[in-house]
């Protein structure tokens, strides 16, 4: 039998020792995941949403945008029948949602924007200024014509607020800024803003405009839209109780016909159109305003 001979080793000595390079390459990769353990729990740590001075998003927001959109496509204009009201829904919800609701732009709701195809008949436009329920009873009675509202995205969206928050997926139901928060960009005015410009650039003819002759600053000076109109009706309506009234002469509606001239388009004004003046009768018959000579 060989002799063989054993030698004792050492508890204290290990098996095996590393080298420096793979302590090294160790001592890296825990820091790199202990990095990534802290990026993984502030990123899924839950934070509480913005707070605003303004009132939240529109309660069953997103069922009234769908509900809206089907009574649109399938009853008031079944020529659209074919848009796709749920895409719509997400479209418009991704312009605005997980985003800070004072950094929106234009391009958030871009998207939106192509997906609806709506074609608005030459001289069927009606734009409107300080005079929104009186513009909207002249349109659904004559009911050929459009005003902004009158179109599927300004239907659906008409009266709603909403807003979303960058630490959630969900819309904001808390609050959303208030127009006095210093936040002009905010998912409500950058949309309306969005589809009037485009409501503008798509409208031709003769398109008319419904201002309130009662008050001294019948139109928005920061809000007028620039299109490829040929031709500007305004159509100057005073409220029956009230005495002041804004004609066609005073001084505010001729700094109108000045910007529209400047556009190369032709201006015309007429101070309480009739069949505006006769809406106005329906509810108080027995204003002097109203009353026949017989």
């Amino acid at each position: 039998m060989a002799n063989y001979e054993f030698s004792q080793v050492s508890e204290d000595r290990p098996g095996c020792r590393l080298t420096r390079k793979a302590q090294i390459g160790l001592g890296v990769g825990l820091l790199l995941l202990v990095a990534l353990v802290v990026v993984v729990v502030i990123v899924l740590w839950p934070r509480s949403p913005l707070v605003w001075k303004g009132k939240p998003t529109t309660k069953h927001f997103a069922d009234i945008i769908l509900g809206r959109c089907l009574i649109y496509t399938q009853i008031l204009r079944p020529e659209m029948r074919d848009q796709d009201c749920k895409k719509i829904l997400s479209t418009f919800k991704r312009g605005f949602i997980s985003k800070n609701p004072c950094n929106i732009t234009n391009e958030d709701y871009a998207p939106l924007v192509k997906l609806v195809t709506q074609t608005i008949p030459c001289n069927k436009t009606l734009f409107w200024s300080k005079s929104k329920h009186l513009a909207h009873q002249y349109t659904w009675i004559q009911g050929k014509m459009f005003t902004l509202e009158d179109t599927l995205l300004g239907y659906i969206a008409d009266d709603l607020r909403w807003c979303g928050d960058p630490s959630t997926s969900d819309m904001n139901y808390d609050s959303c800024p208030h127009w006095s928060e210093n936040c002009p960009n905010n998912p409500v005015a950058v949309f309306w803003n969005v589809i009037s410009q485009k409501f503008a650039e798509d409208a031709c003819g003769v398109v008319q405009v419904m201002l309130n002759g009662s008050l001294s600053e019948p139109f928005y000076r920061n809000r007028r839209k620039s299109g490829n109109q040929g031709r500007l009706r305004s159509m100057v309506s005073s409220r029956l109780n009230c005495n002041r009234s804004n004609a066609c002469s005073s001084p505010s509606i001729n700094e109108l016909k000045s910007i529209v001239n400047k556009r190369n388009m032709i201006f015309a004004c007429q101070d309480n159109y009739r069949p505006v003046r006769f809406l106005q009768c329906v509810k108080n018959p027995e204003h002097p305003s109203c009353r026949l000579n017989v």
